[in-house]
Parts: C-alpha cells; sequence; structure tokens
C-alpha cells in the first residue's frame, strides 16, 4: 500500500511537470502482481486525482488560451474515447510496440522546438504577418496532433504529456509554462474519459484498492509539481522533460 501511494506521488508530480508518470505507477501496479490490463485501468483512474490539482496549480497560465483550447478540447476527448474503445477490445502488445518510436519523436519535437519556433517566427516576419499568429494549417496540425495523442492516452496514458508537449512545442508561439499548463489540462480530461469508460465497461475488472492509493498520492504530487515546476525555466523545464523520456524509453524498452 505504502509503495503504491507513493508511486502515485511521484507519478502525480511528474505529470504536471512533464507527463509520463505512469511509467511509475504501471511497473509498480505489474511488479506487484496486477495483471497489465487491470493496472492500466486503475493507473488511469487514479492518476485522475492529480491531474486535478495539476491543472489547478496551473490555472493561472492558461490564461489567454481558451481560443485555441477550445478546439483542442473536443479533439483530446473524441481521441480518448477512442482510445479507450481500443483498450477493452485490442491485445495491449499492439500499441506498447509503437510507443518508444512515439517517445522518441516527441523528445526530438521537444528538443528542436525552439529551432523550428524560431524558423517559423522568420518566415512569418518576412512575409510580414504576426509572429504570434497561428495559420489555419497550423492550427489544424494542431487538432489533429491533440486528437492522435488523445487516442494514444485513452489506450495507453504513459508519456501522452511528453507527446502533447512535443506536438505544441512545434506549431504554437508559446512559453514552455503555458504549453505545460495546457498540457495538464488535456491529459487530464483523456484520463477522465478513460476511467469513465473503463468504469462502466469493465468495472469488475479495476483493482479500486490500488486506484484509491494513486488518487490519494498524485492528488498530493500533482499540487507539489505545479507548485515548484511553475519555478523552473523553460529551458529547464525542457531538460527536465527531455530527462524522464529518456528513462521511460529505457524502461519501456526493458520490458
Amino acid at each position: 500500500m505504502i509503495l503504491i501511494a507513493l508511486a502515485g506521488m511521484g507519478a502525480g508530480a511528474i505529470n504536471s511537470l512533464v507527463g509520463s508518470g505512469t511509467l511509475i505507477t504501471f511497473p509498480t501496479l505489474v511488479t506487484l502482481g496486477y495483471p497489465p490490463v487491470t493496472a492500466t485501468m486503475s493507473n488511469a483512474i487514479g492518476l485522475v486525482a492529480g491531474g486535478v490539482s495539476g491543472t489547478w496549480g496551473y490555472r493561472r497560465e492558461l490564461s489567454g488560451q481558451w481560443n485555441r483550447l477550445r478546439w483542442q478540447i473536443p479533439a483530446s476527448l473524441t481521441g480518448a474515447g477512442i482510445g479507450a474503445f481500443l483498450l477493452l477490445h485490442l491485445p495491449e502488445k499492439v500499441f506498447t510496440k509503437i510507443v518508444p518510436v512515439l517517445l522518441i519523436g516527441a523528445l526530438a519535437l521537444v528538443v528542436l522546438g525552439p529551432r523550428i519556433q524560431a524558423y517559423a517566427r522568420r518566415r512569418a516576419e518576412e512575409a510580414g504577418r504576426s509572429v504570434d499568429q497561428v495559420s489555419a494549417a497550423r492550427m489544424t496540425a494542431l487538432v489533429a496532433g491533440t486528437f492522435a495523442v488523445g487516442v494514444y492516452g485513452g489506450y495507453f496514458t504513459a508519456a501522452q504529456g511528453i507527446l502533447l508537449m512535443g506536438v505544441m512545442g512545434v506549431l504554437l508561439p508559446e512559453d514552455m509554462q503555458r504549453m505545460n499548463a495546457a498540457k495538464n489540462l488535456l491529459s487530464l480530461l483523456v484520463n477522465v474519459v478513460a476511467a469513465v469508460a473503463y468504469t462502466a465497461v469493465a468495472f469488475d475488472r479495476i483493482s479500486w484498492a490500488a486506484a484509491g492509493l494513486i488518487a490519494v498520492g498524485s492528488l498530493i504530487g500533482g499540487w507539489l509539481g505545479a507548485h515548484y515546476g511553475r519555478r523552473l525555466s523553460p529551458n529547464a523545464l525542457r531538460a527536465v522533460i527531455v530527462v524522464v523520456g529518456l528513462i521511460g524509453l529505457y524502461r519501456l524498452l526493458s520490458v
């Protein structure tokens, strides 16, 4: 019980900063003897609490983003519903085989994001456009990317935050902390949809004791991560994302 609660606290803190806290709680549950699908569903339900505290901690950075989020939120919700359906009907190995590839791509986008944004800004200035304006093409790509990450998150939640940060970092003229706030909200919505679907369809396959312990731990961890994470500089936050992502990649490849 103590191990699960501590894993939940660590996952909540990491999710509010980076995402991929599931890479702590999921292996912990599997190591303790929970079947993989039970671990996935119990973990998704438990981490909802951490998503709430992490999103609340970053609520100030969400200001001014609603014109974009009103398109991203439906994309996340729809994708999460499809992903939850896939979890209940497809073998888990179908998606876990492509997780490392997606994670490597997301980390590359996080690292190269500033250079890509700088190039986009130069092109915008040369064309006489506002550097902070998001074109229709970029908005379409953003919504499509958000939907794809939502599908992935509804199926296997690990590293969805890193994927979102990679997509937004390339397409949006926002600083890291504001994108992190949007990531927390969208990831929370994906987890809520997945949790509702799992509860409605597979209530008896969920370990409610494990979900409750993760919820308590992640609620505390999410607040701590948001409280201290918003003090990090953009480069420091980017470094944390890369380090956690590489650790997660190692753990996925060693399974």
